[in-house]
Order: structure tokens, then C-alpha cells, then sequence
């Protein structure tokens, strides 16, 4: 067990030793021009979608948890739509209804009879366009977290705040808000850690940043290593956030009360209910109807390309590489879950661990990583084969769909092997021993016991990862083969041609095809209201 984890990390291990091999003089280069630009609007980045989505996700989820007002139960399910919003597929459809050329702007020329250079108006394609497009789909995971973090706080507390003669403002700041900050830290923590993981977006309005970079200096320059001694440093600024989310998430469990009363939610009322309805639907509408209308309107333009080859070739090959990708994934977190299990020691503690961090690193740099060692080996094996046999083995493992699923299982194992283990801490230990009592051994006991009660955890472990494979763009935009395309691939091709009415077919099927694992968490929070 601790080999497979120790394989699935070679990847990370790679870039983190790059950082120990030598350095070309690419660097002076990228010193003397582009590396301030990558620092600087990286940063700016995280501290602007970390502001959006602290807004946004701490105001709906207080609304929503902790209010009574008109259209509240459908709002607490809604707001996660954006979640199935890829950030590069929202930032081609705000650019096609924003630009110069689009219907908003056409509008208020043909309104006003204005020419160019007669008005302002914001230019999306720019660092702030791309902070606001990855806080509109990046919210929710603070939403989510906040809202259960509101819901777990006692009434007592928050009347006794009000009793002592402070105002419903001063109770939220001055009390709710600080016992739900370790859920808000977790909340930003990994929206903060999809932007720096994003490409799509920053590539697409023309912000110069790490992952944008990465790609530059590989594809511009040719310059591999210095590309994966890049990638290294982004991969400094993710384990700082996955160290801070991980230290938020451990101190969650601090901050509930002995004996929690359901809240008793605010009932608004007159133009605070207005007010709270209004700020709702803005926050849904920008975040999903909008972008998703526009989607299906210039679908709507052309129905007959769902139904042409070439649509069902890209929708063929995404669905086999997801459900490979997610197939794998299951089984090495079966392996690895019910090997936790079995021997709980610290050995395979850490090797899950290890595996574990894979999710947190961005698709860019777990490419690199995992074409360095796989190009080595290529060229090993043809060096060899070109000595003794006089023949050439060509590329062996680079370019090929097994290099891209491995990539895939490296970045997205995490999720399926953490619904394993949540499936599996639900079972209770007294059904092993019981089993092994009737002489079942380890096999027959995850066969015909564990898997059938793991049905559910499964079958989202699976979902959850077929999704998030269907939406990756750096790696498979990295690492497919030649002429091999998916949806993700082919929405950025023709969105960076500036052909965004025909990348509206495949980046709808993603969104729709994205709104399946959004189901299921609504279901478990209608599940919870209910048990509540």
C-alpha cells in the first residue's frame, strides 16, 4: 500500500525535486521580464477571489440559515448551482455577452446612439473580469461550509447576545461570525486553491500567472525543467493553503456548544425581505442563469450540431476518459480505505496522506510532473533499444491516454478515497469482528458485506470524480494525444478563436453534466433539514 501511494506521489515528487536540479539560463529571462507579473497577479488573484467569495458565500449563507424570508428554502439549494459553472466556460459566455461586440454593448449603442469611444464600460478581459468570473463559481465552497457552521450555532448563544443589548448586526460580527471563522478559513482556503489551479480563465483574458506561465515557458521557450521548477514554486503557495485549511478544518470541532437548539431564524420583513430575495436571485442569476441562458440560447441557434459526429466523437471520448479516470480512481481508494481499516497504524495513515494532497496541487503541475519521469523513461527504453537492437520503441508511455489517466488519478484520488473512508467510518467495527468470528477472511468480508453497505458512498465516489474529470482543462490539455479531443479541450479552442457561439454545445453539456454531483448535495442538505 505504501508503494501504490508512493507512485501515485511520484508526480509531486518530481516537481519538488526539481527545484534541486540545475537552473538554465531561462531564468534571467524570466526574471528580467514575466516572473514579477506571475508573483504579482497571482497574488492580487488570491486576494480578490478570497474577498468575492467571503462576501458573497458568508452574506448567502447567513441569509439562508439563519433568516426567514420569501423563496429561503429554494435559495438554500440554488446558490450551490454555480458549483457545476466551470470558471474558463462563465468567463467565454460574460466575454461573448460583455465585449465589444456583444448584446449588452450592441444594446446601448443602438439605444443611445453612441459610437466607439463614446462610452466607458468595464473591460472584462482583465485581471478584475477573471477575479469576479472564478468568485461567481468559487463561492460556493464557502457557502457550504459557513451555512453548516451557522446552522450548528446554538440559539442561546446568539439571544443571549441580543438580551445584552447588542443589535442584530452587532451579534452577527461580534458573535456568529467568529465561531463560524475556522469554517470561512476553510471555505477560502479551497476557492483560493482552485485559483491558483485555474488556466482556463486566466489564459483566456490574458493574465499573466503561474499556471499561464508554466505553459509559456514549456510551449514558447521549450524549456521543460524550468517550466516544473515553476510549477514548484506554485506549489509552495498550495501547500500554504492546504496547511491552513487543514489546520481550519481540525478546529471546527471546537466550536460546537453542548446542547444545540435548532436556530430560530430572523423573519424579515417589508424592505429587508426585498432586500434579502433580491441579493439571493443577484448572486443566482450572475453565478448560473445568466451564463447558463446565453449557453443555451446560442445552442438553441444551431440544435442539429448535438446530433453531428463530430459533437458525438468529443462526448464519446469524455465519457470514456471519466469513466476510466473514475473507475480507477474507486478501486485505489477501495484498496487504500479498506487497507486503512484493516491496519491503522501510522505507515498507511501517511500513505493515504500522501495521496491525499493530490487534489490539492493544479492540473498544470501534476502535468509536468507526470511527463517528466514518463519522457525519461521513453527515451531510456529507446536509447536501449536503438543500441542493441537497432530499432526504435518511439513514445512507450508520453502521448498516450494511459499517461493522461494516471494524471487524472493522481489529481482526483483524493476525492473518491475521502467518500470511501467516510462510507467505511459509518460501519461499525463490531460488524468485522463478527464476520471474522464466522471465519469470513478480509476479502469476503469487503465483498459481501462492506461493498453492499458502501453502495451509496460508492456510487458518489464514482459521480464525483466522472465530473471533475469531464471539467479538467490544463491536464488533459497537456497530455492528450494528438488528435484526441474532449469537450473541455474543444470549448477552449474554439472560445480562444473567438468562435464562442459553437463552443456553447460542448461547454453546455459540461454544465449539465456538472449539475449531477450539485443534485446530490442538495439531497443530503434537504436529508438533513429534514432530520433536524
Amino acid at each position: 500500500m505504501l508503494a501504490t501511494s508512493l507512485v501515485i506521489a511520484l508526480p509531486v515528487l518530481v516537481i519538488i525535486g526539481s527545484l534541486f536540479g540545475g537552473y538554465s539560463p531561462a531564468w534571467e529571462h524570466l526574471i528580467d521580464t514575466v516572473l514579477g507579473d506571475y508573483v504579482v497577479n497571482s497574488v492580487l488573484l488570491m486576494l480578490g477571489v478570497g474577498a468575492g467569495t467571503l462576501l458573497l458565500g458568508v452574506s448567502a449563507a447567513w441569509l439562508t440559515a439563519m433568516c426567514e424570508f420569501p423563496g429561503r428554502r429554494f435559495f438554500s439549494w440554488a446558490l450551490l448551482l454555480p458549483m457545476a459553472m466551470p470558471a474558463y466556460i462563465i468567463a467565454y459566455t460574460y466575454t461573448g455577452m460583455l465585449d465589444y461586440a456583444g448584446p449588452v454593448q450592441s444594446l446601448l449603442r443602438d439605444t443611445f446612439g453612441w459610437g466607439y469611444g463614446d462610452y466607458w464600460f468595464p473591460e472584462i478581459r482583465s485581471l478584475g473580469g477573471a477575479v469576479c468570473m472564478l468568485s461567481l463559481v468559487l463561492y460556493p465552497y464557502t457557502y457550504l461550509l459557513v451555512r453548516v457552521a451557522f446552522q450548528e450555532q446554538s440559539t442561546a448563544v446568539l439571544e443571549a447576545s441580543r438580551s445584552l443589548g447588542k443589535t442584530l448586526p452587532a451579534t452577527f460580527f461580534r458573535v456568529a461570525l467568529p465561531l463560524a471563522r475556522p469554517a470561512i478559513a476553510a471555505g477560502v482556503s479551497l476557492a483560493l486553491m482552485e485559483t491558483l489551479a485555474d488556466y482556463g480563465t486566466v489564459s483566456y483574458f490574458g493574465v499573466s500567472a503561474f499556471t499561464t506561465g508554466i505553459f509559456r515557458t514549456w510551449y514558447g521557450l521549450g524549456e521543460l525543467q524550468t517550466a516544473a521548477q515553476l510549477a514548484a514554486f506554485l506549489m509552495l503557495f498550495v501547500f500554504m493553503l492546504f496547511i491552513l485549511e487543514r489546520q481550519s478544518r481540525r478546529r471546527l470541532r471546537f466550536y460546537r456548544t453542548g446542547t444545540r437548539q435548532p436556530p430560530r431564524r430572523i423573519a424579515l420583513c417589508g424592505w429587508r425581505a426585498v432586500t434579502a430575495v433580491g441579493l439571493a436571485s443577484a448572486i443566482l442569476v450572475s453565478g448560473f442563469l445568466l451564463p447558463a441562458s446565453q449557453l443555451a440560447i446560442w445552442v438553441l441557434q444551431d440544435p442539429a450540431r448535438a446530433a453531428q459526429p463530430a459533437f458525438l466523437a468529443l462526448a464519446g471520448n469524455s465519457f470514456l476518459l471519466a469513466a476510466i479516470a473514475a473507475a480507477c480512481c474507486l478501486l485505489l481508494a477501495l484498496f487504500l480505505g479498506y487497507g486503512k481499516r484493516l491496519f491503522p497504524g501510522f505507515a498507511q495513515t501517511t500513505a493515504n496522506g500522501v495521496v491525499s494532497m493530490g487534489y490539492a496541487v493544479p492540473g498544470t503541475v501534476i502535468a509536468v510532473g507526470v511527463l517528466i519521469p514518463f519522457a525519461w523513461f521513453d527515451n531510456v527504453v529507446d536509447s536501449w533499444l536503438r543500441e542493441t537492437l537497432g530499432v526504435s520503441s518511439g513514445l512507450l508511455l508520453s502521448g498516450t491516454l494511459g499517461a493522461l489517466v494516471f494524471a487524472y488519478v493522481v489529481r482526483f484520488l483524493s476525492v473518491s478515497l475521502q467518500t470511501v473512508e467516510s462510507g467505511l467510518a459509518r460501519i461499525r467495527p463490531s460488524i468485522d469482528e463478527s464476520a471474522r468470528s464466522l471465519g469470513y477472511p478480509p476479502l469476503s468480508l469487503l465483498r459481501r458485506i462492506h461493498i453492499p453497505m458502501l453502495r451509496g458512498s460508492l456510487l458518489t465516489a464514482l459521480l464525483l470524480v466522472f465530473v471533475d474529470v469531464l471539467k479538467e482543462l490544463p491536464t488533459t490539455l497537456i497530455l492528450r494525444p494528438f488528435n484526441f479531443n474532449t469537450l473541455a479541450v474543444r470549448a477552449h479552442e474554439l472560445a480562444s478563436d473567438e468562435r464562442l457561439a459553437d463552443a456553447a454545445l460542448p461547454a453546455l453539456a459540461i454544465v449539465l453534466i456538472g449539475l449531477l454531483p450539485v443534485i446530490l448535495l442538495t439531497r443530503n442538505m434537504a436529508s438533513d433539514n429534514a432530520a433536524s
